[in-house]
């Protein structure tokens, strides 16, 4: 269990953020410089140098919009120029891919970063380019729309294997259609027929808490409050719910923690959303009886993953991983990254912290203070362990910003140094990108500029 600093204010963490925003600088530099982009999207670090992994592109949008957020710290125009130059030049496919569920990675993190710097001033006002962002976020949000399976109660946003799987990742692409949404946009389908981007977006949170996430009541009362399955499947043809599965994880029952953590993230964010939502969405969301339920598995995944990760903040790579046992009572000791039985993801952890801090943020908002605080202060403690040692890389030969890392641990894609039995100190571009995103978060609390969210456009 996370043993949470209830004494940690943001600003506690002013100077280990100014290493972090130098650290990723040079990061970002040794990738430009040294990167061949003909091999593909670089998605994790080899010996500290990023490579590709065919399977989607689902990282390139992670690798420019880290170039956004950090001009979003700095202010360096080069930056911006470069960031724009490559999303212009390589994200357009992004927009129209039709086979996977990830805009929500690719596309808001890159379009919807910079439409939401120019509403903010951050960056000047031309009316072209806010129109270039915008049609991109809305063509993004009815594209992901229309990768679509309904079931009997709904219906959910597939993965990229296939009508049947519900991936509980896809939450975070729920951005792309309430953005489009939220600029007056609908996906058209045949006949003309205009189809919500709001509703579906709604039905898909919908389907994500109630099939992905464990509440051990009624279908699941065997298990525990707040675990996740990475992947659920579904009979396409009657629509009803089949079993809990898992591609990344280890099994179906068992909670791979980054699929936990992008669960935490996403549900906390949208639910910014419908708090900042005019009536409109406030009634629609009332109406489809969302928010209790979004605000239950928000509550419920990250009380799992405070119930379940060591004192540190830092989870192993999946909860039910079988080499745990031979770590002894590793729950009440920090994690260790060089063990010889199972890798820590501090991806996970980058993730996670994120959605802590922003249920939290929800909860006191809304009157639950005590609530709201240990969420908070549960998510400071976890930034408070990565951006240090042994997690924050300071290495200026190694191309990755967080360390410890996996990507894949069934299919054994990540690299095992010689000498180590598990992949350890490598880096991949969701985690330095999600580093990135929960360093602005706090950066701007402790700069007291505006609040930082997606759908700030």
């Amino acid at each position: 269990m996370i043993k949470i600093n209830t004494d940690l204010k943001p600003s506690d963490l002013a100077n280990k953020l100014k290493r972090f925003w130098d650290l990723s600088a040079e990061k970002i530099n040794l990738i430009e410089t040294n990167y061949d982009p003909s091999k593909g999207s670089p998605v994790f670090t080899i010996n500290g140098t990023y490579t590709t992994r065919g399977w989607t592109e689902w990282t390139e949008g992670f690798q420019y919009g880290s170039i956004v957020l950090q001009y979003d710290v700095t202010g360096e125009d080069a930056l911006l120029q470069l960031a724009r130059k490559k999303i212009v030049e390589v994200m357009a496919p992004h927009i129209s891919h039709v086979g996977v569920h990830d805009h929500g990675f690719n596309n808001v993190s890159t379009y919807g970063n910079l439409l939401r710097l120019m509403n903010e001033g951050k960056i000047p006002f031309n009316e072209w380019e806010k129109n270039f962002y915008q049609l991109a976020l809305k063509v993004s949000g009815a594209v992901q729309a229309s990768r679509w399976t309904v079931v009997k109660d709904g219906g959910f946003i597939h993965s990229f294997n296939g009508p049947h799987s519900l991936f509980v990742d896809t939450i975070r692409s729920c951005r792309a259609l309430i953005l489009g949404h939220q600029l007056g946009h609908v996906l058209q389908a045949e006949g003309d027929v205009r189809i919500s981007l709001l509703e579906r977006a709604i039905q898909h949170l919908e389907a994500t808490a109630k099939y992905s996430v464990f509440y051990g009541e009624g279908r699941d009362e065997y298990d525990l409050w707040g675990r996740t399955a990475h992947e659920c499947i579904f009979n396409v043809k009657d629509g009803n719910y089949r079993s809990a599965n898992s591609q990344q994880g280890y099994s179906g029952f068992t909670t791979w923690t980054r699929g936990l953590a992008w669960a935490m993230c996403g549900f906390a964010e949208e639910l910014e959303w419908f708090d900042a939502a005019g009536k409109e969405e406030k009634d629609t969301a009332a109406k489809e009886n969302i928010l209790p339920l979004m605000i239950k598995a928000a509550k419920a995944t990250c009380d799992f993953y405070i119930n379940n990760t060591p004192v540190d903040g830092v989870p192993y790579w999946d909860t039910g991983a079988p080499g745990l046992v031979k770590l002894g009572d590793y729950l009440k000791k920090p994690a260790d990254p060089f063990n010889d039985y199972e890798p820590v993801d501090s991806s996970a952890a980058a993730i996670a912290a994120q959605g802590l801090l922003r249920l939290g943020r929800f909860l006191t908002k809304n009157g639950e203070t005590k609530e709201g605080s240990r969420y908070c202060q549960a998510g400071l403690t976890v930034v408070n362990t990565l951006f240090d040692d042994p997690y924050l890389s300071a290495d200026a030969g190694h191309q990755g910003l967080l360390l410890h890392s996996i990507y894949h641990r069934p299919n054994g894609w990540d690299y095992i140094h010689p000498g180590s039995k598990i992949p350890n100190g490598e880096s991949s571009m969701w985690g330095d990108y999600h580093a990135r995103e929960v360093a602005l978060y706090l950066q701007r609390l402790i700069n007291n500029e505006t609040y930082y969210t997606f759908f700030n456009i």
